[in-house]
């Protein structure tokens, strides 16, 4: 009933009517030469781009799910949650790093270094500025998986930008209920299949080597919807010794027999390999930025990646109650060659047994991850002395299991080459959540309450025991009670009042037990 400027809105009132938000796009700018230049326009002529009017309209008030883990008009929640609509993902980007959407989000931070041997370093409100590598502090979710280990450490990277429906992006304490390392939540939706069919390829190209290809298809067979995505990116990159290589690919299938129930299936693969330039000393970089430093080129540092993981989900709606069940499994396997110099690592028959060399993991870091997770919540609406109450009680559970081993970065005199082993270890980190919450509209107020309970056990089985170097075996486990209050007031259609309080929870990081122990051993 909304004029066609204009969008539908719920509200607790009923229905509204609010102005529609057009994105305005800008044209990028760029150092492509002239060649490139010419290139490109030939490939916007084979593969036309759709148009930007195609594009589904954003709103003042666009409904989310992340806080109240229901559809809720961002408006009325007692937080801070921005919606980057798939218009903003794509326009003028390459869909490659989280950073291209995130860049005009309030309170986010993205330090993108284009080094792809290290992710990017997100921050929500000072949150995650403490990762030297990777995401931590910030709850990072795929589709309703985590993308976040047990731990609390993620990976941005393997978001699907290309079939992104939208992200949601939560700050302040309302993120709190999200559990461990929730200082902030950053949640991506790809798209559904829907009908017409439609079979979709992208091509872009840029400067220093850089390109990248995407082919999809989508559409509906019946009941079920199908999205099909695979993509290839590669750089030769800005810096000496910065080239990656990336290929990415995803599957989704929905099934939705009728208009109560839900059912979902994903899989998704990651595989990169890249060159790692390291940091570089001011100097350096003022004379020659592009430069890298004598350590890097002997060592030849680099990372490679290899992640498969796939998930299930169903929903079923009784009434006014809600079940939605999740589980997901994935494997990852990292081998990383760093620069530590070969005499740290290096072990004679007249080394020490106290000296610090025989407690060197080495050079070279080599994993193999198997993680799981299941989560189930039931959602109920109820009237409540004269307003509506709509409950949450729900569980989470997540395992994480590394095999990890670490080698000497040489043999002999030759060096960036995986050596003598020094490190080999089982280590597993395990959590399993409670939590309950509720919201209360009653007249021009929203009340929300909420209470988690976390338990995260951290465990290392050390199969690497030799002369100064003793068993660092053992079990540690954190527990904490999160609670969360907020209130919101409606003075105008248009305007809102909240305040919100709440208690987070952040254990320390697998890697930070590791490595911040006396002598460089496990810290328990």
């Amino acid at each position: 009933g909304c004029p066609a400027s204009a969008v539908a809105v719920d509200r607790p009132a009923g229905p509204e009517c609010g102005l529609a938000d057009p994105l305005l796009l800008q044209p990028a700018e760029t150092n492509m030469n002239p060649g490139f230049r010419g290139v490109v326009a030939i490939l916007a002529a084979v593969f036309p781009c759709p148009a930007a009017a195609d594009a589904a309209p954003s709103t003042l008030d666009p409904v989310v799910v992340t806080g109240s883990r229901v559809d809720h008009g961002s408006f009325d929640l007692p937080g801070a949650v921005d919606v980057v609509d798939a218009g903003r993902i794509g326009a003028d980007n390459a869909r490659v790093n989280v950073s291209e959407a995130l860049a005009a989000v309030p309170g986010i931070s993205v330090q993108n270094r284009q080094n792809y041997a290290q992710d990017m370093q997100i921050s929500s409100r000072g949150f995650g500025v403490r990762a030297a590598f990777g995401v931590r502090g910030i709850r990072l979710i795929s589709d309703g998986i985590p993308a976040s280990m047990p731990d609390g450490q993620g990976q941005a990277a393997t978001f699907n930008l290309d079939r992104a429906a939208r992200m949601e992006v939560m700050r302040g304490p309302m993120s709190a209920i999200y559990g461990n390392h929730s200082g902030g939540v950053i949640q991506l939706f790809t798209v559904d299949g829907q009908d017409p069919p439609s079979v979709e390829a992208r091509v872009a190209a840029g400067s220093y080597g850089t390109w990248k290809t995407d082919l999809a298809a989508q559409g509906r067979a019946g009941e079920v919807g199908y999205v099909l995505d695979a993509s290839r990116f590669a750089t030769d990159g800005y810096r000496e010794h910065s080239a990656a290589d990336r290929n990415q690919s995803l599957a989704k299938l929905t099934y939705a027999p009728d208009a109560e129930t839900r059912v979902m299936l994903i899989a998704n693969c990651f595989s990169q390999q890249a060159q790692d330039p390291q940091g570089t000393t001011w100097k350096r970089f003022t004379t020659d930025p592009r430069s890298v430093e004598e350590a890097t080129l002997l060592y030849n540092t680099r990372k490679s990646i290899d992640q498969l993981q796939g998930g299930a989900s169903y929903e079923r709606r009784f009434g006014e109650d809600i079940v939605q069940i999740m589980a997901y499994a994935g494997q990852r396997s990292v081998t990383q060659f760093q620069s530590i110099p070969r005499a740290l690592q290096l072990i004679t028959g007249s080394t020490p047994a106290d000296d610090p060399k025989r407690r060197q993991s080495g050079g070279v870091i080599d994993f193999d991850r198997d993680f799981s997770g299941l989560s189930a919540r039931w959602i109920g609406r109820y009237e409540l002395g004269g307003g509506r109450l709509t409950a949450t009680i729900g569980l989470d559970y997540e395992r994480a299991s590394d095999d990890r081993r670490g080698y000497e970065n040489f043999v002999g005199q030759t060096l960036g080459v995986k050596g003598a082993l020094r490190r080999d270890e089982v280590n597993s980190a395990t959590t399993f959540d409670q939590y309950v919450q509720a919201e209360w509209l009653i007249g021009q107020w929203s009340l929300t309450a909420g209470l988690r309970h976390g338990n995260a056990t951290y465990k290392v089985v050390d199969n690497y025991v030799t002369d100064g170097n003793q068993d660092d075996s053992g079990t540690i486990t954190y527990n904490n009670t999160a609670p969360l209050l907020a209130a919101l007031y409606r003075l105008t259609p248009t305007l809102n009042v909240y305040a919100s309080a709440a208690r987070g929870f952040e254990t320390p990081t697998l890697n930070e037990l590791f490595y911040s122990g006396p002598g460089g051993g496990f810290s328990y």
